[in-house]
């Protein structure tokens, strides 16, 4: 198959590279448009009101993958790809493997799941890969669980253009515990700015936050109130995988509104 590889990480994170190589030593047809710097947890941000860049860069991957770098975020990445940079569009848009998890909220800020969003906008399915830790190298498994994924899409394909957002514990492949179809579940910060003074003298402010753990998860109107969220099913080793949308609109609120007259204001 022909595939679209990018990321947030940027061009020398070592999840983008094992992803890109095992799908091309494995026969895939592969490209890699990705930022030429980490740009985490920059959304679906567009660059707008600056030139975007791109560069050819050779020998960092499997000899049979093109691959360029580019100055823009995740979501520039494959929006150039499909507009300027690829004859044709690919079979696949894939994003990651991103150094840390993308679970719950998370996909909110994540640019590597707004990569891969990029590639459903344009009605090409897309999966996003994320090894949950910061510190794990265990990039091997999951690009190895991208192979299998790949190939059963290959021979059953989707129904409809969707996004798959993977996240794979930090493990070795004895270790996995299964795959989990999961919904996705919440995953809140305890955020803190830390104020700090520079050497001249000013201040400024520094984001960190600690994750808490212990949140209650919602129910999803139109699922299974049994159907594991991906933050629990991650804690127990497996493989999520939850299928996401652009389309944010909540059917609730829509009721809601009806209900309380909303439509009949003037």
């Amino acid at each position: 198959m022909k595939l679209l590889i990018s990321n947030d990480d940027g061009i020398f994170a070592l999840g983008i590279r094992t992803l890109a190589n095992t799908l091309a030593e494995a026969g895939h047809n592969v490209t890699v448009v990705c930022p030429n710097r980490e740009r985490s947890a920059t959304g679906h941000g567009l660059t707008l009101h600056d030139p975007i860049r791109a560069e050819v860069v050779e020998s960092m991957f499997h000899p049979s993958i093109k691959a360029w770098a580019c100055s823009g975020t995740p979501s520039d990445c494959v929006k150039l790809a499909l507009g300027a940079l690829l004859d044709a569009p690919p079979d696949f848009v894939l994003s990651g493997i991103n150094h840390g998890s993308n679970i719950g909220t998370d996909v909110l800020y994540s640019g590597t799941v707004s990569a891969a969003m990029e590639g459903v906008i344009e009605g090409i399915p897309s999966i996003a890969f994320s090894l949950t830790s910061f510190t794990s190298q265990e990039f091997q498994t999951a690009a190895d669980f991208a192979k299998k994924l790949l190939d059963r899409l290959e021979k059953n394909p989707l129904s409809e253009p969707m996004l798959l957002n993977v996240n794979v514990p930090p493990v070795k492949s004895a270790e996995i515990a299964g795959v989990a179809i999961a919904r996705q579940g919440i995953r809140r910060y305890f955020d803190t700015f830390q104020k700090r003074v520079d050497p001249r003298g000013k201040t400024y402010y520094w984001l960190a936050g600690e994750v808490l753990e212990d949140v209650e998860q919602p129910d999803h109107l139109h699922l299974p109130p049994d159907l594991i969220t991906d933050v629990e099913a991650i804690k127990q080793n497996y493989i999520t995988i939850t299928p996401l949308q652009y389309n944010l609109t909540s059917s609730a609120g829509v009721y809601a509104l009806q209900e309380l007259g909303i439509n009949q204001l003037s």
